[in-house]
């Protein structure tokens, strides 16, 4: 497969989401862990915004990250200035490419769409930057006036085009179309930008890749706005484990960079999520807790050393008398078959009654227990 960047755009699309607002301290940690690890580019926030942003950009841009820094603009020649305000040298400049958007924002007047794009990119590059454009819901533009405008983003002066899945409407067979379009009328790069507002942002950020595109947009956890965007660690490990590429990431750090941002966002993780969920490397069905301590690869994809977790096993209602004897003969209690059953009927039900897994503790609590009502019975 062809050589894939990184463009996390935590700290500009994710902080977006509904009720998230990061500051400078945090935006400067996020920032720097995202560059300790190994991404790439780092879209850094929107300078246009006003002081406190310019003041944590400028703050960023100082660092002296290797990551590519880039400021997200509006085709509007001032936006471009407080970008270059904060010391950036990396632009990109989004242009709303689809009917209905151009409707909202220009009155469906698309000539004058196409006259501050020509405007916006032409001052950025006179002044010696580098620039990538975005078609702002290009999933929902007519496909004909969309390649117009990404052959006219090119020949003005542009060095990337930016597909852009703004409201999640497509899936992994249309996106790969696509991009796959644009990419062979293209002679720039194409950078992927997918939303998960039907769960499929991270499987459509892998179908733009397979069509060719060289650059994905991520955020850390999926933040973003509404349902969210590809997740950076879902799609860095889809890459490493699926299709065997090595972005250079360092994967075992994306535990601690999730729990950075979910602290930042004041946004807590589901268990259930992908990679980063607490639940992801934990098991107590019968089955598959007899499996993993068979072999952890009957029920794991990978080790969860590879991102930064520990195996789990964990009694429960579900949990079978392999799991509760191995996990009581680490803590030196040797149960027979009908003492282990005990045990285990005890821990289903007080799970059930707890509505929970128990803790080690809780399960030690148990066998006392058992132990004390078979004594005295």
């Amino acid at each position: 497969m062809h050589e894939i960047i990184i463009n996390d755009t935590t700290l500009r699309d994710g902080e977006q989401a509904a009720g998230v607002a990061f500051n400078l301290q945090e935006k400067v940690a996020i920032a720097s862990f995202l560059d300790l690890i190994g991404v790439h580019e780092i879209e850094v926030g929107i300078p246009a915004m006003g002081k406190e942003e310019t003041f944590a950009i400028a703050a960023i841009s100082n660092l002296g990250l290797q990551a590519k820094l880039l400021g997200w603009n509006r085709a509007v020649i001032s936006d471009i200035q407080a970008s270059m305000a904060c010391g950036l040298e990396r632009m990109h400049i989004s242009i709303p490419v689809s009917g209905i958007q151009i409707s909202a924002k220009f009155q469906g007047q698309w000539r004058i769409t196409l006259q501050q794009l020509r405007d916006s990119i032409s001052f950025a590059v006179d002044h010696g930057l580098w620039v990538a454009v975005g078609g702002e819901d290009s999933s929902r533009a007519d496909e004909n006036f969309l390649l117009d405008v990404a052959l006219y983003a090119q020949e003005w002066g542009a060095s990337r085009f930016r597909f852009c899945d703004t409201v999640g409407i497509l899936d992994p067979f249309a996106t790969f179309a696509r991009v796959k379009r644009l990419v062979t009328a293209l002679t720039i790069p194409v950078e992927i930008h997918t939303h998960n507002d039907f769960g499929l942002a991270t499987a459509n950020a892998l179908a733009g890749i397979r069509a060719g595109a060289t650059s994905v947009n991520t955020t850390v956890n999926g933040l973003g706005e509404r349902a969210g965007n590809a997740a950076l660690e879902e799609v860095v490990m889809s890459l490493k484990r699926i299709y065997g590429v090595n972005l250079g990431i360092d994967t075992p750090r994306l535990l601690e960079l999730s729990r950075l941002v979910a602290a930042a966002s004041c946004s807590s993780v589901p268990p259930w999520k992908a990679i980063v969920g607490e639940n992801t490397f934990a098991h107590e069905s019968g089955i598959h807790a007899h499996g993993v301590l068979q072999n952890p690869f009957t029920y794991e994809p990978f080790s969860p050393e590879e991102v930064g977790w520990q195996r789990r096993l964990v009694v429960g209602k579900h949990s079978g008398r392999h799991l509760v004897s191995s996990l009581l003969e680490e803590h030196g209690i040797f149960l027979n078959a009908q003492e282990t059953q005990s045990v285990l009927d005890a821990v289903r039900q007080q799970s059930i009654e707890k509505k929970r897994s128990l803790s080690i503790e809780e399960l030690l609590n148990l066998v006392q227990e058992q132990r004390y009502y078979h004594a005295i019975g």
